[in-house]
């Protein structure tokens, strides 16, 4: 084994650890030096959005030292900027496997520091935590999550005092402070256990009325008021909220998938609980089918993300993709807005750079201003900050099956985006149509916009090279021409660079840097490539388009798009 590897392993060995991460380790050395060498060949990364792993010992996964490690450079960060000012923080934590017990270990590391601690009694989604730190007027905060991940993984999520994940210049310096954290004994492990309040119903029901107040047609909901809602939280945190706030809107008939109800860090109904997959959605569809439901909504533990199922135009049952979701709900907030009389000159929504164009279109054609940022709701949440005063946020999303709805959180918020995606299914019922209706009518008004994702998994010690390789091959050798289509343009977000390939000029980006690749051919088709941020996964954005001139074309149309996206990934040997 790696030296290196070797005297990390027995650091911990000989360190202040507990008997029990002893054993552990010394069962692996004496069982699976593979696994010793993958718990032990780095450390667990606090990247710009805070750690994310397998749970286990070692300096790779997720466990009580990593995390006090992670809290103990935080709070130091901390203390330089806010010196000797009241420092308060919130912490909340989703459903998984030890999720409970890293938010309270991370409650006790910043207590023992000296702050003021908010620990929320139990699971609860994380957009609640984001409105907590904003309502409660914390300068910092946490929640415990791996988001959609598999049942092996946990994270830590880092938040700063608007409610959102961190930006420049705090998340290099919090991981330049948690870099500098050698040692466990370093770490404050307790000690300041008063300084820890508990949050509960108060904080829900101030969440809860705030989300009530994002509502445009209240009273199209007390006449539909009996729409056969289906939801399931996939055994996530969506439980503690989402059938309260429905119930609050004003739905009468909302129908849980029992079988998903319980908070279980294990998922035992799914492979992965992630309603971007449509096996995590197939026990939904099956009690839609059955009740036939008006819509099914599923939300991930954490409660960010939200999957929609719909029938179509022939009477099935269809899952929505993020994009397909995110046009719905823009397209609503403004044209409701409009409606209403309550739009203001001076909206503007948000959208990012592997998100469906369509948005823009639907901005352009409503005369409202719509911004493009990197991947990712901090980007979102530090533009809203940019324009504070000047103009006026009223939705923002990207196709990860994300939509933050209002200013009042700012990190997607699954609980507003359900709320607001039935509302939008009342209205349209109440005009005699069904949400695809709706969406086709969108098509042909702004132009038939059809994307995909794919995404590539690479695992263990070599994954994170050959993910290197690949975008490192395509920044060096961009391809000439893709399914037959001129590559006319080429977006490299890391280096800040657009060119356009035909005339040979070239622009600056003016956005940060990140490790995305984006392609634009000559037919109008995009192609990006970017490197999760949280998964060792490549992920591949396709995007084409085309024109939709009545609904009657709808299924031709559609099958030439489909075609079209396959055309593109085998071309680019993708499969």
């Amino acid at each position: 084994m790696d030296a290196a590897i070797l005297e990390k392993v027995n650091q911990w060995l000989q360190g202040n650890y507990d008997d029990a991460t002893k054993e552990a380790i010394k069962k692996m050395q004496a069982e699976n030096e593979q696994e010793l060498a993958e718990s032990f060949y780095r450390n667990l990364e606090f990247g710009t959005g805070g750690l994310r792993g397998i749970m286990g010992v070692g300096t790779n996964r997720m466990n009580k030292y990593t995390v006090g490690m992670a809290t103990q450079g935080f709070a130091n960060y901390l203390k330089k900027v806010y010196g000797d000012e009241e420092v308060k923080v919130a912490i909340g934590h989703d459903c998984r496997n030890n999720s409970r017990f890293f938010a309270e270990t991370t409650a006790n590391v910043f207590a023992a520091n000296g702050f003021k601690v908010y620990l929320f009694e139990s699971l609860r989604p994380t957009p609640e935590l984001s409105f907590a730190i904003r309502e409660l007027g914390c300068k910092a905060g946490v929640v415990c999550t791996a988001s959609h991940n598999p049942k092996e993984y946990n994270g830590y999520k880092a938040y700063w005092n608007d409610g959102s994940q961190l930006v420049p210049p705090h998340d290099k310096n919090v991981i330049a402070e948690v870099d500098a954290i050698k040692d466990v004994n370093d770490v404050k492990w307790s000690g300041g256990e008063a300084n820890i309040s508990s949050l509960g119903k108060d904080m829900d029901d101030k969440y809860i009325e705030m989300v009530k107040g994002l509502s445009i047609y209240p009273e199209v909901i007390t006449k539909q008021h009996d729409l056969k809602i289906v939801y399931t939280p996939i055994h996530g945190s969506g439980i503690m909220l989402v059938p309260e706030t429905l119930k609050r809107f004003g739905f009468t008939n909302v129908h849980i998938v029992e079988e998903q109800a319980t908070p279980d860090g294990n998922f035992p109904t799914v492979i992965y609980p992630n309603p971007e997959e449509a096996e995590a959605m197939s026990m939904g569809l099956k009690k839609a089918k059955e009740i036939d439901a008006d819509i099914l909504c599923g939300t991930d533990p954490d409660s960010d993300r939200v999957g929609v199922g719909i029938k179509n135009h022939k009477g099935e049952w269809v899952l929505m993709n993020g994009n397909q979701t995110a046009v719905l709900a823009f397209a609503y907030m403004i044209e409701a807005r409009k409606a209403k009389g309550i739009a203001k000159p001076n909206d503007m929504i948000v959208s990012t750079i592997v998100t469906t164009e369509m948005v823009n279109e639907v901005a352009k054609q409503n005369d409202v201003n719509c911004y493009n940022v990197l991947t990712g709701f901090k980007w979102i949440a530090d533009l809203i900050r940019e324009k504070e005063g000047e103009e006026n946020y009223i939705v923002g999303g990207e196709e990860s099956f994300g939509l933050m709805i209002g200013n009042h959180v700012r990190d997607k918020d699954a609980v507003s985006a359900v709320a607001l995606l039935c509302e939008m299914a009342a209205y349209e019922k109440e005009q005699g149509r069904s949400l695809f209706d709706k969406m086709i009518d969108l098509y042909v008004k702004y132009g038939f916009y059809y994307e995909t994702l794919i995404s590539i998994t690479k695992k263990g010690m070599n994954g994170q090279k050959e993910i290197a390789d690949m975008m490192e091959a395509y920044r060096s050798n961009p391809p000439a021409e893709i399914n037959g289509s001129k590559v006319m343009e080429v977006m490299d977000y890391e280096k800040q660079i657009g060119k356009d390939f035909e005339s040979g000029d070239s622009w600056k980006i003016e956005l940060p840097k990140s490790n995305v690749l984006q392609f634009v051919t000559e037919d109008g088709s995009k192609i990006s490539a970017r490197p999760s941020g949280t998964e060792p996964k490549i992920k591949f954005y396709f995007s084409v388009k085309t024109k939709l001139k009545s609904k009657e074309d709808f299924d031709k149309k559609f099958a030439e798009l489909e075609s079209k996206i396959k055309g593109i990934i085998d071309s680019m040997n993708l499969k």
